[in-house]
């Protein structure tokens, strides 16, 4: 039986055996689970046809790191509060450096004028020394904070070290349903006052809901919108459509992949034209952060009867193979005793570069608060 103990020392020795590991927690549940792998080979994978957990970076002309199934040990542990170290060192946050970003979005916009794009996301790196090197302790933190999100430690030597809290589902598959998600919209949390939510507002998560069902229209069938609603995350409010429909026969998950990733509120629209400008004008390698992680190819074994002491009920099992990706968003990577915190927003042509910097400055805060 895993014990919280048990599960964390071996963790601890398979960092310290610099040996790969994942630990993770998917929103709304208050299950852990930990893939232990047995050697330091660097898998990897571009068909997506494997069975085990994925890690892939915003261009997936890179590769996309796989935790085979069958290489790695395994536990869960179910628990809704992990016991954390109480010594809280403040990370000093230096952002006076604004001219580059504010130059780069200025450049966005003057491509958006010209028609070049609709829409591109910019980001930032912003680079932190830490004055210790505990992932674990940050994982606990992660996932004692963020239970609307999908948290994660993971690590491999020949690659690095991640951790994350992301909201955001790319999308799951559960035999041929697939789910995935329009966000779109954003307001500040208030909880003595009522959700207003303007025209343009509602307009947008259209666009991004009608991108959506662009994108998946070759590869499925029976494409349902559910009604628009309003999520919370975190201290903000977005407005949220669950997009469901059933893959066919001829589609495989690798086309969904690249149908879907990098969304819009990561990338840009047009996809390609927002990706090229990225890859082109950012000055930096973004590597995994906005790309994806998740199960890849789980089979999962569901009773169609309840009563537990029917021996007929393993005749009635389905066995139908999930999987389930998140976006790669409110990460940081540490290297070398310091956290590569990535920061951005997407910028439209009505967007003042001042205040797209002070957005990522503020995101930058939020993440110092979770490492500090």
């Amino acid at each position: 039986m895993t014990t919280i103990n048990s599960l964390f020392e071996a963790l601890e020795n398979q960092y310290k055996n610099q040996l790969p590991f994942v630990v993770y927690s998917r929103p709304i549940n208050s299950v852990i689970k930990c893939w232990l792998q047995e050697d330091d080979i660097l898998h990897t994978t571009s068909s997506f046809t494997e069975s085990g957990f994925v890690f892939a970076p915003f261009n997936l002309d890179n590769d996309s790191i796989l935790f085979p199934q069958d290489s790695c040990k395994h536990h869960t542990l179910e628990i809704n509060h992990l016991k954390t170290a109480s010594n809280y060192v403040e990370i000093e946050v230096d952002e006076t450096n604004s001219d580059n970003h504010i130059k780069l979005v200025n450049k966005g916009i003057e491509h958006i004028k010209n028609k070049a794009l609709e829409k591109v996301v910019l980001s930032r790196q912003v680079e932190k020394k830490l004055s210790s090197d505990k992932p674990l302790e940050t994982f606990k933190r992660l996932f004692n904070t963020y239970k609307n999100a999908m948290v994660y430690c993971w690590y491999h030597p020949k690659v690095g070290l991640w951790l994350g809290a992301t909201p955001e589902l790319l999308f799951k598959v559960e035999g041929k349903r697939l789910t995935t998600i329009s966000l779109a919209g954003t307001q500040p949390y208030s909880e003595n006052s009522d959700v207003q939510w303007t025209h343009k507002e509602y307009e947008e998560q259209q666009i991004v809901t009608d991108y959506i069902t662009d994108q998946i229209a070759p590869y499925t069938s029976q494409v349902n919108v559910s009604n628009v609603e309003t999520v919370r995350a975190g201290n903000l409010l977005h407005l949220k459509t669950y997009i469901t429909s059933l893959i066919k026969d001829t589609s495989s998950l690798k086309s969904i992949i690249e149908a879907l990733h990098p969304t819009p509120a990561v990338c840009g629209f047009p996809k390609q034209e927002a990706k090229d400008f990225i890859l082109k004008n950012e000055n930096y390698n973004r590597e995994y952060y906005t790309g994806f992680l998740g199960e890849l190819n789980l089979k999962q074994i569901r009773s169609r009867n309840t009563n537990a002491r029917n021996v007929e009920n393993n005749a009635y099992a389905t066995v139908k193979t999930a999987s389930n990706f998140y976006v790669n968003l409110r990460c940081t990577q540490i290297k070398e005793s310091k956290a590569l915190i990535y920061v951005g927003g997407g910028i439209t042509k009505d967007s003042n570069p001042e205040k797209e910097w002070e957005e990522t400055v503020n995101k930058t805060k939020t993440i110092v608060n979770v490492l500090s």
